[in-house]
């Protein structure tokens, strides 16, 4: 299993730095759908025991980044544009719970983040910046997510967002897209310091239908990742 080069990891930090690296390989397709895992490989290239890896991709198998035949492999779970589907309906709705829960508390420092989260998304799309632009726009939905203050909402989200960014990284590769996303974001900030809640939620909706229609288009322009 090809896997980049990287430094030993220490042991403490072993069992939380395995997940991630891994899960981040398998969502930016340093390890694409179907890739062979084998935990002594992974273990040697990282440093590590045998153990924090397992356990591990039983972690990516729970999120559904990792799929097991017992006794005969572990791999990197295919793409499935269905459940890619699927997972946008459940990101708006819960982004929009946790819109209408912050909705009130989204003045002064919150509005403020939003703004510079949005100047940065814009700065970087002029700058055909793809990894800034997506880190922008992380950086703008995480926002209200916070500030609705609930845990349970923003854990659920997390890994749903993950899985989103591993379908778009797939097929729209390292491209710089978001015009219309900085538009909406704006007209979301305007509609927020103006108390119109229900416009703000409304634009958000938009945001993520219309990310789905995109997909949608790239699938049907016979994209093949």
């Amino acid at each position: 299993m090809p896997v980049p080069n990287t430094p030993r990891l220490p042991r403490t930090l072993a069992r939380e730095e395995v997940y991630a690296r891994l899960r981040d390989w398998i969502v930016g397709g340093v390890l694409p759908p179907g890739e062979v895992l084998r935990d002594h490989d992974i273990a040697a290239q990282l440093g590590v025991s045998r153990t924090p890896v397992r356990e591990a991709l039983r972690r990516l198998e729970d999120e559904g980044l990792v799929e097991t035949a017992l006794n005969r492999w572990t791999r990197v779970a295919p793409l499935d544009l269905g459940r890619a589907a699927e997972l946008y309906g459940l990101v708006e709705v819960l982004e929009v719970l946790a819109l209408e829960q912050a909705a009130p508390r989204l003045t002064g420092n919150f509005l403020e983040r939003l703004e510079q989260a949005n100047a940065d998304l814009a700065r970087a799309l002029g700058e055909r910046d793809a990894a800034r632009a997506l880190s922008a726009d992380d950086a703008f939905h995480a926002v209200w997510v916070e500030a609705a203050g609930n845990r349970t909402l923003a854990e659920v989200l997390g890994p749903l967002k993950v899985k989103l960014r591993r379908v778009e990284l797939a097929y729209f590769g390292h491209e710089v897209r978001g015009e219309r996303s900085l538009g909406e974001h704006t007209a979301m900030v305007d509609a927020l310091r103006a108390g119109r809640w229900d416009r703000a939620a409304a634009l958000l909706r938009q945001n993520w239908r219309g990310s789905l229609e995109r997909l949608v288009a790239q699938q049907g322009a016979g994209a093949d990742p």
